[in-house]
């Protein structure tokens, strides 16, 4: 779990993932939903996987909703990092495995995430832990701008 003083590594570090995705998202709204998910625990949580060098490598960030489909709690992969020059060793893979783990001790009812529809690895990292791919596209809408 993300400790407060690692706050600033993890923003860092999803700062990269937003540039790598070339989405234009501002530091300040990940400053903010990462502040609120380590200030309180019912949000959800933050994961991340530390070298021996105590360097954050990757990191995952899980949201926590209700929703009618799933009946109860239930909760989003909103963000799933492993630095470039770390990938192929497993960390992603055991990042997930630990984000179940702590979303069954949550009894959350299911997790639910997205990715890029050209990200084969991901789908693929995904469906090796149970993920099943749904019918489905995801649509949003802004209702207020951030500020």
């Amino acid at each position: 779990m993300l400790k407060i003083e690692e706050i600033a590594a993890a923003i860092n570090l999803l700062g990269k993932q937003l540039r790598e995705h070339r989405l234009k998202t501002g530091l300040d709204n990940v400053r903010s939903v990462v502040e609120q998910i380590v200030n309180d625990s019912r949000l959800g949580f933050v994961l991340v996987a530390i070298a021996k060098n105590k360097r954050l490598v990757g990191i995952a960030l899980g949201c926590a909703f209700l929703g009618i489909e799933h009946g109860v709690s239930s909760g989003w992969i909103e963000e799933l990092y492993v630095l470039p020059e770390f990938r192929e060793r497993g960390i992603g893979s055991l990042l997930i495995a630990e984000f179940i783990r702590i979303a069954s001790g949550l009894d959350w009812r299911a997790i639910d995430l997205e990715i890029d529809s050209r990200h084969r690895r991901a789908a693929c990292l995904y469906k090796r832990h149970g993920f099943a791919q749904l019918d489905r596209s995801r649509w949003s809408r802004r209702v207020k701008e951030a500020g």
